[in-house]
């Protein structure tokens, strides 16, 4: 019984940081008790617990729980231990020069990708990506550059366990046109995204792949629909390619 409630109590606190996460502002112990459905003393008991160890952080002024300095500390680390982050760096710097275009790179984690890297370029661009966050597969360039070099089983299940909901007029919502795109972007060795996360946002990305032959990451280059065009796009997509081999190489990757 007592490790059933110390296993509760850890369950209890990672839901409070998520909660907490959420909320730029932080939030009080009755909304997170209200949320949760505990009383509030459990709640603080928490939360003191966490703010001793540096996770939670309390305002002063406010009195209400936000995330603490931990967590970068944490996520510093397990970034700096990422070989891909270190062997891609140069190479993410190089097509930032040549393009002066945003430039991702992504991980494929639990049916999605996740941002390990973004250089800024010197273009003016807003994107809501940013190191950390997570995205759909569906409808990235990074997302389906790692999806069509899946096999096909693996590539359906994550569809259909994540869904494909639209995200802009052109997202591609059918099941079977979509794997006819993966299809397509197999073959070729690059895969775009033609504002189909983002309104007016090109992106085009090549996959990566481990010294094992998987794919696990991917490299784009983003942009306005503007400057993307037809004609940059097919100059791009050589390069992206070549980006996308030779980090490989360097994590061990044998063609």
């Amino acid at each position: 019984m007592e490790r059933e409630n110390m296993v509760k109590s850890v369950s209890r606190a990672l839901d409070i940081i998520a909660m907490i996460s959420l909320k730029k502002g932080g939030l009080g112990v009755t909304e997170i008790a209200n949320q949760m459905d505990i009383n509030k003393s459990s709640v603080y008991r928490i939360l003191s617990t966490l703010v001793q160890y540096g996770y939670i952080e309390q305002d002063i002024e406010t009195g209400r729980y936000k995330l603490g300095y931990a967590f970068l500390t944490i996520s510093s680390k397990l970034l700096e231990s990422i070989d891909l982050r270190t062997e891609a760096k140069p190479y993410l710097q190089l097509l930032e020069n040549e393009t002066n275009e945003v430039i991702h790179l992504v991980v494929f984690d639990q049916g999605e990708v996740v941002y390990i890297e973004k250089l800024e370029g010197n273009e003016l661009l807003r994107m809501h990506s940013r190191v950390g966050k997570r995205a759909p597969m569906h409808c990235t360039s990074v997302g389906k550059a790692i999806l069509a070099n899946l096999s096909k089983a693996e590539a359906i299940d994550i569809l259909e366990r994540k869904g494909m909901p639209r995200h802009t007029n052109d997202t591609i919502t059918d099941l079977d046109e979509f794997l006819k795109e993966l299809d397509a972007v197999r073959e070729q060795g690059y895969a775009l995204d033609l504002e189909e996360n983002e309104h007016g946002i090109t992106c085009i990305a090549a996959p990566i792949f481990d010294h094992s032959g998987n794919v696990y990451a991917s490299v784009s280059i983003s942009g306005t629909t503007e400057r993307m065009t037809k004609e940059r796009l097919n100059i791009l997509k050589t390069r992206i390619i070549e980006i996308g081999s030779l980090i490989s190489s360097k994590l061990g990757y044998k063609e």
